[in-house]
């Protein structure tokens, strides 16, 4: 999260995370809570990518806290995974993770492989293209972090109105600060945090 990528890289979610990328190319990203607390995983050095803040994610799971356990968990722009493979250690039944990257998702596979984790997928598609798609299954927690300045937002919250949301899901979506995109009229602003150039709002779905 937070500086995105350059508006030509429809892809993952960067962040601000002060930590510089380890020597040989890779950087860590750490598990902050649940059953793989404290692992770490390498990051594939990308431009801009790397593990969301922790204490963003402390923040975000914290709001979330009644609602990650057997989750059906919708990642999308999904980057390092960070979102959802802490929804995953904090007991979600299921996590798909969308990234068009085809070299960053790859890495996602091999951690989750890392982890031993059975539960969750890896997607790479772009996440317009993807939603395009009727879906199989409806997602109860969706984690929304698109490229800033690329007006990705608000067609991606409307699609997600086309069958992939359960009633009462929450949605967190991630903006640069500024902008203040228009939701589905059935999702209600339930928690909202800035942290620099970045504003995340957690929704829930009424219906």
């Amino acid at each position: 999260m937070r500086p995105k990528r350059s508006p030509s890289k429809n892809t993952s979610r960067p962040s601000r995370d002060s930590r510089a990328s380890a020597p040989g190319g890779s950087g860590k990203l750490r598990i902050i809570g649940g059953k793989f607390r404290r692992r770490q995983l390498p990051v594939l050095e990308s431009p801009g990518l790397r593990p969301t803040p922790d204490r963003v994610r402390e923040t975000l799971f914290n709001w979330l806290a009644a609602h990650v356990e057997g989750a059906q968990v919708l990642d999308l722009f999904a980057g390092t995974g960070a979102l959802g493979i802490e929804a995953l250690s904090r007991g979600a039944a299921s996590a798909c993770l969308v990234e068009r990257d085809s070299k960053v998702a790859a890495q996602l596979s091999h951690n989750l492989a890392l982890l031993e984790v059975e539960n969750a997928s890896v997607i790479s598609r772009d996440v317009s293209a993807f939603l395009t798609i009727p879906p199989s299954t409806a997602f109860s927690l969706v984690f929304l972090d698109p490229p800033f300045h690329q007006a990705l937002v608000e067609p991606c919250c409307q699609a997600l109105e086309n069958g992939w949301l359960t009633p009462r899901a929450m949605i967190y979506v991630e903006t640069e600060a500024g902008l203040s995109p228009p939701v589905p009229n059935s999702w209600s602003l339930h928690r909202e945090t800035r942290a620099g150039e970045s504003i995340g709002r957690l929704y829930q779905r009424l219906l």
